[in-house]
């Protein structure tokens, strides 16, 4: 695992995706926290953390697309597969990977979280801690998606559209459940939804069941894409 891991970390750093994806959320978050708690100096940092709900969204693809589709397009995935590694070893190098890069993201919060303390004297402690939870298991989410979608296809810019598109549809699912009539549907749509549960860490409310949900999701999403490559080495 640690191997795979370095030479992620590396492939990461040696090409422009990690800078550009940090750079895009430094300038995106920065300008939220700008506007509304500098110019109006405010110390609620709910609506900063909240708003990079969409930029990972859209960014975390990106990131994501090319951890297994590059190993096809450089014809090194026979090589991966066939070697006497555990896959379970080869997806959470990659998966560990893509997460340190999102972690050094939303770095940026402590630099905003000690601005402000700085200034203010104090932030409200238990949400900036509540909404730093949120972001790791939404992102850690997101890139377990992300994972998943690129083992299963040999293009980057399918692979990232595809994992957007499913973003997405874990972003609206709970939005979507009051148009359905069905009690027991509802429920179902209502539990899957990742912003709902997302909002609760955000204002400070920890709860396990929203916590055991994410953890599942990337358990979850890690397990098939091990399943994948595991029956493409059998292949």
């Amino acid at each position: 695992m640690g191997a795979i891991f370095r030479r992620e970390l590396k492939a990461y750093f040696t090409s422009p995706i990690a800078y550009i994806f940090i750079a895009v959320f430094y300038i995106y978050t920065s300008t939220y926290f700008v506007n509304y708690n500098l110019y109006y100096g405010n110390t609620e940092m709910s609506y900063v953390f909240t708003s990079a709900f969409v930029i990972m969204m859209i960014m975390l693809p990106l990131l994501t697309m090319r951890l297994f589709t590059e190993e096809k397009r450089l014809r090194t995935d026979q090589c991966l597969l066939t070697a006497p590694v555990n896959l379970f070893s080869i997806v959470m190098g990659k998966f560990l990977a893509a997460t340190c890069i999102f972690v050094c993201a939303i770095a940026i919060y402590g630099v905003y979280i000690i601005t402000l303390v700085a200034l203010a004297g104090s932030v409200a402690w238990a949400t900036v801690f509540g909404n730093l939870i949120a972001l790791l298991l939404l992102g850690a989410s997101f890139i377990a998606i992300g994972t998943f979608v690129s083992a299963t296809t040999e293009n980057q810019v399918v692979a990232a559209i595809v994992s957007f598109i499913i973003n997405i549809a874990f972003y609206m699912i709970d939005m979507l459940a009051g148009t359905v009539k069905l009690d027991w549907l509802k429920d179902v749509m209502s539990s899957l939804g990742f912003y709902t549960r997302y909002y609760e860490f955000s204002t400070g409310i920890f709860n396990t069941a929203s916590l055991f949900f994410f953890v599942s999701i990337i358990f979850i999403f890690n397990f098939l894409t091990v399943r994948v490559l595991e029956k493409r080495r059998w292949a």
